[in-house]
């Protein structure tokens, strides 16, 4: 399995086999990587297998030909070293090579990795030689995740977005360079545990009347492993009286439950986090009834030291877990105590309490969970308490945290600062669009968030594509020809955002101030003059868009960001203030409350600064799916309505 990197300017290139664990598998990263580069490249269509069609589903053959020449092309834009004012476009390509043997083995890490399933037969594990494949929810998460990064076009993608459930938060366990096996700690092992008993006992609803569809079921096991209570027949002869069990599930859950919400791959790996899980006294086996022919898997871990959660009479040095189809497992009292679902229940966002704030490369805000009560055995790594302000403590303008939120409160930014929080939260940013489009200003929101898309756009661009020999020998490479097709689709929508914002009596044309409109004009007449020789009449033509380089186009967009600071400053003073005295967002803020959807949300201490600590500590972090967050918000919205109605 071969891989090679390639960058237009300089001249280089570098060819390299791909990682492989003591276990056999790819790295996680570059698994994930691999599979949303197939995914991309492939046009998901409707296929029949044994009388039935599936949309949105790939086949072994459509795979295996892809994964035989991939290239996935990524180009970044930024200022020339030599000449400030220039913008240069470094390209790099990296083609995967694999012969069709190597592409099905790499489609079934891509199923033990729960990322696709068979379409046709979903219990199945095995990636087979002729069989129609869909993504999972959790697959879709992956993916997501990698467009909006790498700045791919993923029209063709969008219908299996909007049919499909989303994972909306995947829990990600922080993985070893060497080896890439899971760095077990005890803050990692709390982490993982309370995602997935979930804040509250996750019993199957009594009270439902009709089938749940796909999406509704979805929810409900996203909201951690589903219990049952377990009743223990008296023994008489024993002495043994009629005993139930609480808050009991199956093994076999407990793994499948793992594999499609973290990080975890295969059930191997969810055997050993159940295993820990064992070992540090959070659950017990309450029985397994297999026959003795029956065969049992099981799955042993060990420490150096007893667990931390626990006292050294309740954890032990290692832990065992079965992983047979008759095996009951129970939460103990110290999972409970753990899992803190007494706090939950008195009150619904304690658990996010004790945080920690910190930006990430994509501008995201990173959590971080710290444990409550008395751990006389917690390491003091692990000890570590971050406080982190939460969504609804930044929208509520009766926070007085520090000084430096009171005088931010009293400064003229307070308002444009709320705002941006609401626009990075996309369950109000949602909730906010309507507001305005109600009050007939929709077009300042529109326009924003055209913008930002534009901008995102313009500093990367990727695209992922199967290598198709061609008859003629063109000088270009498979990434600048994505780039240059990138190039033109970028001045087309600038050109689109003009003419629908900002050129007289535009559609939607906005109300900024004069000055703003004046630099833009000037601007657009003194290129369009030197482009075609003709005074510019207010107008943009989308057909000149190979005529903008890259160094006007970023000009542009200056000037857009500038009306868009505009736009924002106008919306903090007028709509804000009215928006937030709205009975929706009131219960908006109240049913997201703290667990707002950030981007990616630490649950353990965040990683030391690159230089600082020579260990690796792990962790433990979840990464949400903006689209599935929108959706949510969307059916809570209508389950309110139709309440209130």
């Amino acid at each position: 399995m071969m891989s090679s990197d390639r960058t237009d300017y300089p001249q280089a290139s570098t060819s390299h086999m791909m990682k492989t664990t003591k276990r056999g598998r790819p790295y996680l990263k570059d698994t994930l990587d691999l599979f949303a580069t197939l995914i991309v490249s492939l046009q998901l269509t409707t296929h029949k297998q044994y009388f039935r069609t599936f949309p949105n589903s790939f086949s072994t053959d459509e795979a295996a030909q892809n994964l035989a020449s991939l290239k996935f092309s990524q180009s970044n834009r930024g200022p020339d070293p030599r000449d400030k004012s220039r913008i240069v476009t470094t390209t790099t390509t990296t083609t995967f090579s694999m012969t069709r043997e190597m592409a099905k083995a790499m489609c079934q890490h891509f199923m033990d990795a729960r990322l696709i399933e068979n379409a046709a037969d979903q219990g199945s594990n095995l990636f087979k030689d002729r069989g129609t494949y869909v993504l999972t929810p959790k697959g879709l998460h992956v993916l997501e995740r990698f467009i909006s990064k790498n700045g791919i076009n993923s029209d063709h993608l969008q219908p299996v977005f909007a049919s499909q459930p989303i994972c909306i938060k995947l829990l990600h366990l922080e993985r070893r360079t060497a080896d890439d096996e899971i760095i077990v700690t005890q803050s990692v092992i709390t982490a993982l545990f309370r995602r997935f008993v979930g804040r509250q006992p996750n019993y199957p609803s009594q009270n439902a009347t009709a089938p749940q569809d796909a999406f509704q079921e979805y929810h409900e096991r996203s909201k951690g492993v589903q219990l049952m209570d377990v009743q223990e027949k008296a023994q008489p002869l024993l002495g043994k009286a009629t005993v139930v069990h609480k808050y009991c599930f199956a093994a076999v859950s407990a793994l499948e439950w793992l594999c499609d919400f973290t990080s975890v791959v295969g059930r191997e790996e969810a055997a050993e986090m159940a295993a820990q899980f064992v070992r540090f006294g959070l659950i017990t086996l309450v029985s397994d009834k297999r026959k003795n022919n029956d065969s049992a898997i099981i799955f042993t871990v060990r420490g150096s030291a007893p667990g931390g959660n626990s006292p050294v009479s309740v954890s032990s040095q290692h832990g065992e877990f079965r992983c047979t189809a008759k095996a009951i497992y129970r939460i103990t009292d110290e999972g409970r105590r753990v899992a803190q679902w007494d706090e939950h229940s008195s009150s619904p966002r304690s658990s996010v309490t004790n945080l920690h704030e910190r930006s990430s490369l994509e501008g995201s805000t990173l959590e971080g969970v710290a444990r409550s009560g008395p751990e006389a055995t917690v390491s003091a790594a692990d000890a570590k308490i971050h406080r982190r302000i939460s969504m609804a403590e930044k929208l509520n303008s009766a926070y007085t945290g520090s000084k430096e939120s009171k005088e931010a409160k009293a400064s003229v930014k307070s308002n444009t600062d709320r705002l941006n929080q609401i626009l990075e939260e996309p369950s109000y940013r949602a909730l906010f669009r309507e507001f305005l489009k109600a009050n007939f200003c929709e077009e300042n929101l529109a326009f924003w968030v055209d913008v930002e898309d534009f901008k995102r756009k313009f500093s990367i661009t990727s695209s992922a594509q199967a290598n198709v020999p061609t008859g003629h020998g063109g000088k270009g490479t498979p990434g600048q020809a994505a780039m240059e097709r990138h190039h033109e689709s970028l001045i087309k929508t600038a050109f689109q955002i003009y003419n629908k914002y900002l050129a007289p009596s535009s559609q939607n044309e906005l109300n900024i101030d004069h000055g703003l409109r004046l630099d833009l004009a000037s601007y657009l007449s003194e290129v369009m003059t030197n482009l075609n020789g003709k005074a510019f009449d207010g107008q943009v033509d989308a057909s000149q868009a190979g005529a903008f380089n890259a160094t006007q186009l970023q000009m542009l967009i200056k000037l857009y960001s500038r009306i868009q600071t505009h736009v924002l400053r106008l919306m903090a003073m007028d709509s804000l203030p009215k928006f937030i005295k709205t009975q929706r967002f009131i219960e908006a803020k109240q049913w997201l409350g703290g667990d707002a959807s950030e981007d990616i949300q630490f649950l353990t201490s965040p990683p030391a600064p690159p230089g600082l600590g020579s260990e690796e500590t792990g962790g433990a972090y979840i990464t949400v799916s903006a689209k599935a967050t929108e959706r949510e918000q969307r059916q809570h919205q209508l389950s309110g309505s139709s309440t209130t109605s």
